[in-house]
């Protein structure tokens, strides 16, 4: 009998998560003994599960809010984008052929999901602006796909200095063939603090495509991480999308749905974050429609 492999999702809280579903639905339909488990790991548990990884038997994980920064320094090696965006949502068990000694490589396919999301949604139909909300590691993918897209963008946080932060970085270690337009040029006057409704209906007022980062709203479906009617200062063809897959439809995207503008919840994105981490493990093509299925979006 072949030994069950694992991988798993190390986040504090998980449960929510529906990663567990889709890849064990993409694991048995490929026949591969592999199971996908919640890990829910507070601060402190975080060096002792990334070491766990190395032992015999482990795939690798998905990581999730708040870890995707601090995992960095507990892994061998980083893909050159998990580098730039200094977040990994991916964790590769690797073996070399020859020592046969074990090493943790650092990948971000939440920039790959998110692209993948947005291009097949049609988003930079209005132009090629984007807000940003949040400046976490789910924010600096969007500042990937921005670069990746030649977008310019704003980012709102709940600290300024953070959303500047991570702007500056990011446009200094852009990848080189990312257009000179790319983030824009004044990073400054593109931080916003994330409860400046002025600055924020200005912004909006500029932007192609709006994408929520920040975890408000999961689990509740009411919340916003900002004002509803905010949403008016967007251009008609404007885009809004928000990570947030529980609940599939937020406050946000029913607020632009009922402006007439078109929006989407984050499930697309997991499907295609997923498919990729899927890749990266298994070294073959994903089940895409049998994941499709499994977390429930249509086709």
């Amino acid at each position: 009998m072949s030994e069950t492999l694992l991988a798993g999702l190390i986040g504090h809280p998980v449960a929510h998560s529906r990663s567990p579903a889709m890849q064990q639905a993409a694991f048995d339909a490929l026949g591969i003994a592999a199971r996908y488990e919640l890990w829910d790991t507070p601060a402190e548990a975080l060096t002792a599960r990334i070491a766990a990884l190395r032992a015999p038997g482990y795939l690798g994980a998905n990581v999730t809010i708040p870890h995707k920064a601090a995992v960095i320094p507990l892994l061998e090696a980083l893909d050159p984008l998990a580098a730039r965006l200094a977040a990994v949502n991916t964790i590769v068990r690797e073996r070399a052929a020859e020592s046969g000694s074990v090493r943790l490589v650092g990948h971000n396919t939440d920039v790959t999901g998110l692209r993948q999301a947005l291009a097949e949604q049609g988003a930079w139909t209005a132009g090629r602006r984007m807000l940003v909300l949040g400046a976490g590691g789910a924010a600096h993918a969007a500042l990937g796909v921005a670069a990746l897209e030649g977008a310019a963008v704003w980012m709102a946080a709940r600290r300024v200095e953070v959303a500047r932060a991570a702007l500056s970085a990011f446009q200094q270690q852009a990848h080189v063939d990312a257009p000179p337009q790319a983030l824009g040029g004044d990073q400054p006057e593109r931080a916003i603090a994330l409860d400046d409704t002025e600055r924020l209906a200005a912004a909006l007022a500029e932007s192609a495509v709006l994408i929520n980062a920040t975890p408000i709203g999961t689990r509740d479906p009411d919340a916003s991480p900002i004002p509803p009617a905010l949403l008016r200062h967007l251009p008609a063809g404007a885009f809004v999308f928000d990570m947030v897959y529980n609940p599939p439809e937020t406050a946000l995207v029913r607020a632009a749905h009922a402006l007439g503008l078109h929006a989407s919840g984050g499930l697309p994105m997991l499907l295609y974050q997923g498919a990729a981490a899927f890749r990266l493990w298994t070294g073959r093509e994903p089940p895409l429609e049998v994941m499709r299925n499994t977390v429930g979006i249509a086709t």
